[in-house]
């Protein structure tokens, strides 16, 4: 087994599980790409194993603090024990993520499960290696009809990996209709965005709704309308959702008409919309990641001031305001300051009801601050304020 020996003061040597070519002092045993290789420090300790990547910025990801191998053994193992956190946290079992990359010990795999169906993304070239086993026992532990592979993010560019999109193993019968917050949508594994849904959403769905009853809701970046929906079954006076995809907003408008909930779906730029003025009793903001590099992080912060600066103007005067950060380099304290100044500038006071974080199938490790993204804050306005 090849491997690296790291510098003094290295992340992982204070609990972290990456090395980033910097912090490698020397390579040795001729590693290959996709391998598996030993970490050491300055004096001959092994750490780990990890698996390594040349060209890749993270040249090697630890998944075991003692020496083992990528076998199908090891993949059952840390499978079967994904499946059984999820079991005990109570999360759906039809419904939701089985694997979560680090936070499952499994550095680059995400799997996801829609009905009997699972989806399967390798991000990493040693997991994409070994996909075809990793499929195998995803889908007899999951007792799947099949396992489709979505490889088609780009983030695997940058494992010098090529994009793929197709059945691993099993039949696929075609998209499939699942529930969340009551309401059913109709998800295609094979085109829809990401594996199908935002999955880490599923949960929001049913805390934001309740909120809706009799209010006049604006859902912005809406995607497939999980959160307009959502508010639209529980009552909301109406709903108005806003997405500029064209692919997201034919299947909002299929999505509604499938639940039989009216709802003003709007093709449009979600500032243009909140520009244009009206007054609403529940605002949600849920845009994509501000920004995917720490060094864009102080515009992404303008982004968000002048987002709920905009959005503050439009919120009547008991109103309530729902916002979501899923870019994991802006902090928490950061994403609520930024909304703090954008209050400010639309000269509203309001007061913090509640955070919503990762549902428990997106489990966060301390000290692996990439595994937490996802960021949301309930406000409510102050009536004369």
């Amino acid at each position: 087994m090849g491997g690296i020996i790291v510098r003094p003061r290295s992340r992982i040597l204070h609990g972290h599980d990456w090395v980033y070519s910097s912090e490698i002092l020397k390579t040795f045993g001729n590693p290959e790409d996709g391998s598996v290789v030993s970490i050491k420090d300055g004096r001959d300790q092994l750490l780990g194993v990890g698996i390594y990547n040349s060209k890749s910025q993270i040249v090697v990801r630890r998944f075991s603090r003692r020496r083992q191998d990528l076998d199908e053994d090891f993949f059952r193992r840390r499978i079967a024990q994904a499946v059984e956190y999820r079991a005990r946290a109570g999360c759906r079992r039809d419904l939701g993520r089985l694997v979560w990359s680090e936070s499952d010990g499994l550095p680059g795999i995400i799997a996801d499960r829609y009905g009997r169906v699972v989806v399967l993304q390798t991000v990493t070239k040693a997991m994409d290696m070994r996909k075809d086993v990793i499929a195998t026992v995803l889908q007899e532990l999951a007792e799947a009809e099949c396992v489709i592979e979505r490889n088609d993010a780009a983030v695997r560019t940058a494992e010098g990996l090529d994009p793929a999109t197709g059945v691993l193993t099993g039949n696929f019968s075609g998209p499939v209709e699942i529930e969340a917050a009551g309401v059913r949508f109709l998800v295609d594994p094979l085109a829809g965005h990401k594996t199908g849904l935002y999955l880490d959403q599923i949960e929001s769905y049913g805390i934001v709704a309740p909120m809706a009853a009799g209010r006049r809701v604006l859902d912005c970046f809406s995607n497939q309308g999980g959160f307009a929906l959502a508010c639209a079954k529980s009552g909301a006076a109406s709903v108005i959702a806003v997405e500029s995809g064209a692919e997201s907003i034919a299947r909002l408008r299929d999505n509604a008409t499938r639940n039989g909930l009216e709802i003003e779906a709007k093709h449009a730029d979600v500032f243009d919309v909140l520009a244009r003025g009206g007054e609403f009793d529940l605002i949600i903001l849920d845009p994509p990641s501000f920004t995917k590099a720490r060094s864009k992080v102080s515009e992404a912060l303008r982004g968000y001031r002048d987002l709920h600066a905009r959005a503050a103007r439009l919120l009547s005067k008991d109103g309530l305001l729902v916002s979501f950060s899923c870019s994991h380099h802006v902090a928490g304290h950061e994403f609520e300051e930024a909304i703090a100044e954008g209050l400010q500038d639309a000269k509203r006071n309001m007061r913090l009801l509640r955070r919503i974080g990762q549902p428990a199938d997106h489990p966060v490790v301390l000290g692996l601050p990439e595994t937490e993204y996802l960021k949301g804050i309930v406000l409510g306005a102050m009536a004369g304020r």
